[in-house]
């Protein structure tokens, strides 16, 4: 997503510009990871990046422009991410369905502080929760899209809706986690990793039938 006004600039004006508009992003991710959007106003956006007040108006105008943008931002990095991750080193369905669960979870993992803040803004703000929830729609389009080569050896009537279950069971874990933290709904500690191998293995018992092991 490009907030920037197109400006008919020499090229190294234009260079100047992304790089601030860059600076700008960067600014305003620290202060959302590191105090949700309690901390982030445009004055202190404009303090970290080291820019003015105004360039930070003229680019992305008022604080929830500059917030969707943001968001916009972290899901493209997500998205190019989870993509980066789905490379199995074989292609045997039961490797390719570990790697799409691990491909979720660790995206996952990685972009947690500021996935943390974009979900629990979604559930006060409509277009924050909007903007998600074509963003995960988007995620399971790839999961089902990498899965793709394992369809006719998933014995159920309706393959196509065995992997969305899948994707759910694993999206969802993955959020709850990110949320609430390793030990919200149970005692038991579990770490990702541990988390992403059991994933796996129930993914693979309900679309397989046999389990990674």
């Amino acid at each position: 997503m490009s907030t920037e006004p197109s400006l008919d600039l020499p090229p190294a004006q234009q260079a100047r510009s992304r790089l601030t508009q860059q600076r700008i992003l960067e600014a305003g991710t620290a202060l959302l990871t590191e105090g949700g959007t309690e901390a982030l106003t445009i004055a202190a956006v404009a303090a970290r990046a080291g820019v003015s007040v105004g360039s930070v108006y003229r680019r992305f105008g008022d604080k929830d422009r500059l917030i969707a943008a943001l968001q916009h931002d972290m899901i493209d990095h997500f998205r190019a991410d989870i993509i980066r991750r789905f490379a199995p080193l074989r292609t045997d369905p039961t490797t390719l369905i570990a790697s799409a669960v691990a491909g979720i979870t660790e995206t996952f993992e990685a972009h947690a502080r500021l996935m943390r803040v974009f979900i629990t803004a979604g559930t006060t703000d409509p277009a924050v929760s909007e903007v998600g929830s074509d963003a995960s729609i988007d995620s399971g389009q790839v999961f089902r899209q990498f899965l793709e080569p394992i369809v006719p050896v998933i014995s159920a009537p309706e393959p196509d809706l065995r992997l969305d279950v899948t994707f759910r069971l694993v999206y969802a874990a993955c959020m709850n986690r990110v949320l609430h933290g390793e030990r919200f709904e149970s005692e038991r500690p579990l770490t990702w990793r541990q988390l992403t191998d059991e994933l796996a293995n129930i993914a693979c018992l309900y679309l397989l039938g046999a389990s990674t092991e």
